[in-house]
Order: structure tokens, then sequence, then C-alpha cells
């Protein structure tokens, strides 16, 4: 699986019961996943760089399942706690258990599980997604970003190229891939991203080798 791909790249998540219907004014639109280009996270963020998945040399690793609501508020103070077993596993796409936290608190109000259910939904979409070795690869490259999009269409036959969008920052005037975000419906299907999913990558960047 892909899961256990990107481990071995080293890669760096009650009932439905849990909040009353008329939290969800307006429904739920989808969903999207971030995907961080770890080394390239780890060089901009000082902060970021003491993160277990820095320190460890992760390639990959998922910084979230955002929901995409009006809602203004989506806070939760149900518990994040994950069984031992279902931590590991998610452990290998999001190593630090304190952002895990942090990011189920932030966005728990919105979804329609819990967490455990969510960050079971997580590792369902990464052992899904087939991923380009560029993106796992030691050496630092320049690449298209549309031979980067082809190359993701090719490895995943359900993904539509306008449910992925590429976002870089810039270093020392140079376009560095940050992150991949793909966009999902409520049911898991891949999606056309709404135009508040931003694609800010010029057409040439670079791909931050892993460490």
């Amino acid at each position: 699986s892909v899961l256990a791909r990107w481990a071995l790249f080293g890669v760096s998540g009650a009932g439905l019961g849990l909040f009353a219907p008329q939290i969800f004014a307006e429904p739920l639109q989808g969903y999207v996943m971030v995907v961080q280009m770890t080394p390239a996270v780890c060089m901009f963020d000082a902060q970021k760089s003491k993160q277990r998945k820095c320190l460890e040399g992760y390639s990959l690793n998922i910084s979230g399942l955002y929901p995409e609501t009006s809602e203004s508020e989506c806070k939760t103070s149900s518990s994040a706690m994950l069984s031992p077993l279902q931590a590991k596993v998610v452990a290998r796409i999001m190593p630090d258990e304190n952002a895990r936290v942090q990011l189920w608190r932030g966005i728990g109000g919105c979804v329609k599980m819990n967490s455990s259910q969510y960050f079971r939904t997580i590792i369902n979409y990464a052992e899904r997604l087939k991923v380009p070795a560029e993106l796992t690869s030691p050496e630092t490259r320049t690449m298209h970003q549309t031979n980067l999009r082809l190359r993701f269409l090719r490895l995943n036959s359900s993904l539509p190229a306008s449910a992925i969008k590429f976002n870089c920052a810039t270093s020392q005037g140079n376009a560095i891939l940050t992150e991949v975000r793909l966009c999902y419906k409520n049911n898991g299907q891949y999606k056309q991203c709404s135009v508040a999913v931003e694609n800010n990558c010029p057409n040439l960047f670079i791909i931050k080798g892993s460490y």
C-alpha cells in the first residue's frame, strides 16, 4: 500500500451523535487533504523543525483533512485520544501527536465523525493516494507543475486534474513546493477543488529532496 511506501520513505492524526444536528447550519461541502513536503516545510519553519517529522527525516506527512464549511467556529472539546494501535498507524503519516490533537480540537466541531473515525478516514485517503517518486526522492530537483500533475493523474486513475492543487513558498527567488492539496466529496470521491483552495505555484518549481 502507499501507506507502507510512505512509511518506507520515513513519511512524515464516542459516536456520530457527539455533535447536535443544529451545529451543521450549512451542509459540509467536502474536504481538503493537505500533504506537506516535509523537508521544505522544515526548512521554512524553525518552529516545526523541532517536530518529530523534521528530526526523524520524514519526506512527506499529512497536516490535516480540512472540512469545507461556511461555519466560522469548528472547535471541539471532544477527545482526540486514539487507541495505541491506531495512534501507531496514524503516526506513520502524521508523526506529531501534539499537532494531531491541535488539528482535531480546531476542526472536530465541523466534521460528522469522532476523532477515531476522522483519523481512520485520513489513513484511508492516504492509502488510496499513489505519490510520484519525485516527492520522496533524496534528490532535490526542478520540475514543471504540468509534469507533476500528469504523474499524479497517471498513478491515480480516479483523480481528475481539477482535484489537485500545488502550493509553493519562495526562498532566494526560487519557488519551492511545500504542499499538495487534494479535494474530496463527503463520500471520499475526488472532486473539483473550490476557488478557495489555492494553487500558487509557478509552472517551474523546486522539489526539495529528503534528508
